[in-house]
């Protein structure tokens, strides 16, 4: 099966592609520097890199065929540069623009099997302790809307259509868990009030949940990719600590966050006691379904 994959070497392509590519599907990553993506995945010569502008079909549009499955995991990173107004509008706008080139290259060359769209935890945004299924209501402030229109944007796409929410990916050395690590070797007991939910999920099982739907033909809609267990901000903390045995002695209220990360502090702020119903109801078996589980994996 052929897969196409935007945002192919960031935290979730990177790990998708290294999935997939030993399984015999055609992997194709789409990149506006496909020299850069060939060398990143050079240990793979069997993976094409195609060069595309994020916003047509230009030079990429004809590979699309009946069978193939387009992953769209495209857009700016929202953790690496403070969110100025200008910033979130690249935010919202890589994510739009990379959705209209999609519909772009169907409308000319024809529609995929599937296409696997990203969104995110944050479509619940800060929900407290309600328990967040993928049935519950969509949430307020910026990363909620964000995800919103995208999932809006992508319901115009003519096949079947999955949206997985990953909730915050644990890797080893990228994204949040890095930074979360180091508060605690530094002796960090929490983050504000340490009550707020995280809903944690190890980088290998977002992977494996994306390859889970493309093969389950008969999934579509939205599914939450998070592990069964969310845990707070508290608890995570505490955890990690003791695995690498550090006592927690300082708390970094909320009012330090926002003042250093301004808006995005709400990445870490907001509480989302996230479930994947719908993935565990058609029978995805996480590898890491306990935070102790993930967590000596990556320290390991």
């Amino acid at each position: 099966m052929r897969v196409i994959i935007t945002g192919g070497t960031g935290l979730i392509g990177s790990v998708l592609v290294e999935l997939l590519a030993p399984r015999g599907y055609e992997v194709i990553v789409l990149s506006r520097n496909p020299t850069l993506a060939t060398r990143h995945f050079s240990q793979h010569r069997d993976i094409q890199s195609i060069g595309w502008d994020a916003q047509t079909s230009a030079g990429w549009g004809r590979l699309i065929t009946a069978g193939s499955t387009i992953v769209n995991l495209a857009g700016a990173s929202p953790a690496h540069w403070r969110w100025t107004s200008h910033y979130k509008a690249r935010i919202r706008e890589s994510r739009l623009n990379a959705v209209d080139a999609i519909l772009h290259a169907i409308a000319r060359y024809g529609p995929p099997e599937v296409l696997i769209q990203a969104s995110a935890s944050g479509y619940y945004g800060n929900r407290g302790d309600e328990t967040l299924t993928e049935s519950s209501s969509p949430g307020q402030g910026f990363r909620a809307e964000a995800c919103q229109e995208v999932e809006a944007a992508s319901a115009a796409i003519s096949c079947r259509r999955c949206i997985v929410r990953p909730g915050i990916v644990l890797a080893r050395d990228a994204g949040a868990f890095p930074p979360l690590l180091l508060f605690a070797r530094m002796l960090g007991g929490q983050l504000g009030d340490g009550q707020q939910w995280i809903p944690w999920v190890h980088i290998r099982d977002v992977a494996r949940a994306i390859q889970f739907l493309i093969e389950q033909r008969a999934l579509s809609g939205p599914f939450n990719v998070s592990a069964p267990e969310p845990t707070t901000n508290r608890d995570f903390l505490r955890t990690v600590r003791h695995l690498v045995r550090r006592p927690g002695v300082f708390m970094l209220p909320a009012s330090v966050l926002r003042a250093v990360l301004g808006e995005e502090a709400t990445v870490v702020l907001d509480s989302q006691r996230m479930l994947p119903q719908r993935l565990l109801a058609s029978g995805f078996v996480f590898d890491y379904p306990r935070l102790d589980q993930a967590l000596n994996q990556l320290l390991a």
